[in-house]
C-alpha cells in the first residue's frame, strides 16, 4: 500500500564524518578523543621501538602495552596509574620469582602464585590496577617456565619489569609533553547542561499551573524528568573532579602567559543547582499528589502566582545555561537583575497567599508546602547569583579577570 509519508533519510557516512570532524576542531569530547588516540599511538610506537629495536627484548610488547595503559585524561592520573601499574607488575613478578626458585615452575607453584597474587591484587591502593598483579605473575610464570637456566630465567623476569617501566615512562612523558590535558571546559558544559534541563522543566510546569492542569500523566512525566536530573549532576561533578585534578603536575600551569578560562564558583554553583534539583523533585511530588478537591478562585490565583515565580526562576536557569566565563562580568549583572525580579515575584506570591483564606499552615494541604519550596528555590537562585558576583568582585580586586581565578 502506497503512503505519502517519507522516512527521513539518514545522513551519508561522509556527511556524518564531516560533522564529527567539524566538532573535533573545537574543544570538546571529539577533540579529546583524537588527542588520546594520537598520544596513545605515538607512545606505543616509541615504546615498541625501544623495546624491540633498541633493547632487542624477548617480549617487547610489554612496553607499548604499558604505554597505552597509562595515557589518561589528566597528567596526574597518568603518573598515578603508572606507579600503580609498575607496582602491581613488580609484585606479581616478585611473587612468581620467589616461589618458582623455591619449588620450581610446576602446577603446585602456579596454584600458589595465583592465590597469593589474587590476594595482593585486592589491595585497595592498587585500585583498578590490582588485576595487573595476577597478569604480571602469569606472564612471568610462562616466561620463566619457557626459559632454560636459572640465570636466563631471572634475566627474562628482569626484562619484563624493565619493559614495563620503559613503557610507563614513555607514556607519561608523551602525555606531559604533547598537549598536556586541561579539562576545564567540561565543567562549564556540565553546569550548562544541568541548568538547561532545569529551565526546560520549569518552563513545562509553568503553563500547567496557569491552566490548573495537574493531570496524572503530566505530573508523572515531570517526576520522570526530575529523576534524570541526578545523572546530569553526577556528570557535572565528575567533570569538576577531572578539571581540578588536571591542574596537578600539569606543566602548562608554569607558563606565565597561560590563562585558561575558569572561575572559582564552579563547586558552589553546582552545589546550589543540585539542591535545586532536590527542591524541584519535592515540588513536582506535591503537584503529583494535588487533591482534586483543591479548586476555586483563590486556588487558581495561587497557582497563577506560583507559575509567575517559576517563570522568573526559569529565566535565571536559562541564563545559567548560557554561562561563559569570559562573559562572566556581564552575565553576573544580568543574573542579579533576574534574581531581583524573581524576588519580587516571590514577595507577591507570599503576600497574596497570606491575604487569602487558603490553609497555609495545614500540612495536609499543598499550599504551605509549595510556598516553602518556592522560598527555598528562590534562596538557592539568589545564592548562585551572589556566588558569581563575588567571583567577579574578587577577580577585580586582585587585578585579574574572572577567567584567571582558579577553581575552588
Amino acid at each position: 500500500m502506497s503512503s505519502d509519508r517519507r522516512t527521513p533519510a539518514k545522513p551519508a557516512r561522509g556527511t556524518r564524518f564531516r560533522q564529527w570532524w567539524a566538532r573535533a576542531r573545537s574543544p570538546g569530547h571529539e577533540r579529546n578523543t583524537l588527542e588520546l588516540i594520537g598520544k596513545s599511538s605515538l607512545a606505543a610506537t616509541l615504546s615498541w621501538f625501544v623495546g624491540h629495536d633498541v633493547l632487542d627484548g624477548e617480549s617487547p610488547a610489554f612496553a607499548p602495552f604499558s604505554a597505552v595503559l597509562v595515557i589518561q585524561v589528566t597528567v596526574y592520573q597518568s603518573l598515578l596509574q603508572s606507579l600503580r601499574y609498575v607496582g602491581a607488575v613488580c609484585s606479581g613478578v616478585a611473587v612468581q620469582a620467589v616461589l618458582a626458585l623455591l619449588t620450581g615452575p610446576d602446577l603446585v607453584t602456579f596454584v600458589l602464585v595465583a592465590l597469593i597474587t589474587m590476594a595482593i591484587g585486592r589491595w585497595r591502593r592498587l585500585a583498578e590496577q590490582g588485576s595487573q598483579v595476577v597478569t604480571g605473575a602469569f606472564f612471568a610464570f610462562a616466561t620463566y617456565a619457557a626459559a632454560g637456566e636459572s640465570t636466563e630465567r631471572l634475566a627474562q623476569l628482569g626484562e619484563i619489569v624493565l619493559l614495563v617501566a620503559i613503557g610507563c615512562t614513555i607514556g607519561v612523558a608523551v602525555n606531559v609533553v604533547l598537549l598536556p590535558p586541561m579539562r576545564y571546559r567540561g565543567v562549564e558544559h556540565g553546569v550548562r547542561a544541568l541548568a538547561h534541563a532545569l529551565c526546560h522543566l520549569l518552563d513545562d510546569v509553568r503553563p500547567a499551573l496557569h491552566e490548573h492542569d495537574l493531570s496524572e500523566e503530566r505530573t508523572r512525566h515531570w517526576r520522570s524528568r526530575v529523576a534524570q536530573l541526578q545523572g546530569l549532576v553526577d556528570q557535572a561533578r565528575s567533570a569538576l573532579r577531572t578539571a581540578v585534578e588536571a591542574r596537578h603536575l600539569n606543566p602548562l600551569r608554569m607558563l606565565p602567559s597561560y590563562r585558561h578560562p575558569e572561575f572559582s564558583g564552579y563547586r558552589q554553583v553546582l552545589d546550589a543547582l543540585e539542591r535545586v534539583t532536590h527542591q524541584v523533585a519535592s515540588l513536582t511530588r506535591t503537584l503529583e499528589q494535588w487533591p482534586g478537591s483543591e479548586v476555586g478562585q483563590e486556588c487558581d490565583a495561587f497557582l497563577h502566582d506560583y507559575a509567575e515565580l517559576l517563570a522568573a526562576l526559569g529565566t535565571i536557569a536559562e541564563q545559567l545555561s548560557r554561562l561563559d566565563e569570559q562573559q562572566l562580568p556581564h552575565q553576573s549583572r544580568e543574573l542579579c537583575r533576574a534574581a531581583d525580579a524573581a524576588q519580587e515575584k516571590r514577595r507577591r506570591l507570599v503576600d497574596r497567599a497570606e491575604s487569602t483564606d487558603l490553609a497555609l499552615g495545614d500540612p495536609s494541604r499543598p499550599y504551605g508546602i509549595l510556598l516553602a519550596e518556592g522560598v527555598r528555590l528562590m534562596d538557592e537562585a539568589q545564592h548562585t547569583c551572589n556566588v558569581l558576583r563575588h567571583t567577579v568582585d574578587r577577580a577585580g580586586k586582585h587585578g585579574r579577570t574572572p577567567a584567571d581565578t582558579t577553581a575552588a
